[in-house]
């Protein structure tokens, strides 16, 4: 995901996404967990978009978007 995909997006948009990476984060965490995870690499690319997404919604919320 890179940054302007999440820029462009609404606070409403960017919230779903950050449920959905959480979602992700879990499964990819348990798949992990059983061996069944072929590439763990995954698991720091969706923390980093994590925190991508959670920085453009504090972005939003100290700019007073909505």
């Amino acid at each position: 995901m890179k940054a302007q995909e999440v820029r462009e997006m609404t606070a409403a948009e960017l919230a779903v996404k950050l449920e959905e990476l959480k979602k992700d984060l879990f499964n990819l965490r348990l798949q992990h967990a059983t061996n069944q995870l072929d590439n763990p690499i995954k698991i720091a690319d969706v923390k980093k978009d994590i925190a991508r997404v959670k920085t453009f919604i504090r972005e939003k919320e100290i700019s007073g978007d909505k």
